[in-house]
């Protein structure tokens, strides 16, 4: 039998090795944070650049000076292009795996994280029985395996909004989110929302509600929002009662009104192709993923079909 040359042999089990196990947080789809953003995610990628030796100021607003430290750390790391843009890349190597006894930084930056989700905790640096029970809630609500209290990429991967499940439902398009974890993800991405109530009940039409609405939803709004830049968007209507039934609607969670700003039409008329009119009227546009924006005078209606 010919015997495999010694190099040949390196790179098939480097290759094999890549295979079986390549790190969770590659596997994850993370948020992108840049200058601009405020929110939840801006203060956990603060707390963890100054985690990693790259101290900023946390104040959850990404400015100058928070994108100057995160290109300082992309260049220590390695990382390309050294473009101040916290991505996929970036995130795998700014995460800190933490767990129980642990103090600082990082472990305010998934004290953040976990009340983004609810969990009420004090964001003090101090991995105690507290954080570690929030920890454990969160990983079996998030379909994660071993539900063991330790803070990896998975785990990190799916308090992001990134997935990083291992099984069960977390990251799939078709989740539904809480009023709290849509609205963090919004607030981190600079969109905004108003009512005439100023409220976020669902079962009440004057609100502007996010309980129930598919992730696939929130995510095309941000994408949205990142494609038309400084135009500012403000979220109208959400899965609250009062709109029309249907598969594809606002109670479903695939829906989202967006206040009428000529940015946004000229963005939406110059991107996206005409499509025909609605049976009441409204003109309608489609883009290449599917997704329907209904031109109803005082906002946009965008169905999230992907």
């Amino acid at each position: 039998m010919k015997r495999i040359p010694a190099l040949v042999a390196a790179m098939f089990a480097a290759l094999l090795a890549a295979v079986l196990v390549a790190p969770a947080a590659q596997a994850a789809s993370w948020p992108i944070v840049r200058n601009g953003d405020r929110g939840d995610n801006v203060t956990t990628v603060q707390y963890l650049l100054s985690a990693r030796g790259f101290a900023t100021g946390v104040d959850g607003a990404f400015g100058p000076g928070t994108e100057d430290k995160v290109k300082s750390f992309q260049s220590a790391s390695g990382l390309t292009p050294v473009d101040g843009v916290v991505g996929s890349d970036t995130w795998s190597k700014l995460i800190v795996t933490v767990r129980s006894g642990d103090n600082g930084d990082a472990v305010k930056a998934l004290q953040v994280q976990l009340n983004a989700h609810g969990a009420g905790l004090a964001v003090d640096g101090a991995f105690g029985p507290g954080t570690d029970s929030k920890v454990r809630n969160f990983q079996q609500s998030a379909g994660l395996n071993p539900v063991d209290g330790i803070v990896g990429p998975a785990t990190w991967g799916a308090l992001l909004g990134g997935g990083g499940s291992t099984g069960g439902s977390g990251g799939s398009g078709g989740d539904t989110l809480s009023q709290s974890q849509a609205a963090s993800m919004l607030s981190s991405a600079g969109i905004t929302w108003s009512s005439s109530g100023n409220c976020s009940d669902r079962n009440s039409s004057s609100c502007t509600s996010f309980d129930g609405i598919r992730r696939a939803t929130v995510d095309g709004a941000i994408n949205l929002k990142h494609a038309v830049g400084s135009c500012p968007l403000n979220i109208t209507g959400g899965t609250e009662t009062g709109h029309a039934s249907g598969t594809y609607s606002h109670g479903t969670g695939y829906k989202m009104d967006f206040a009428m700003m000529s940015c946004l039409t000229n963005y939406i008329h110059g991107t996206f192709t005409h499509s025909g009119t609605r049976g009441d009227g409204a003109d309608l546009w489609t883009a290449p993923s599917g997704n329907i924006y209904a031109n109803e005078g005082s906002h946009w209606d965008v169905t999230f079909m992907n």
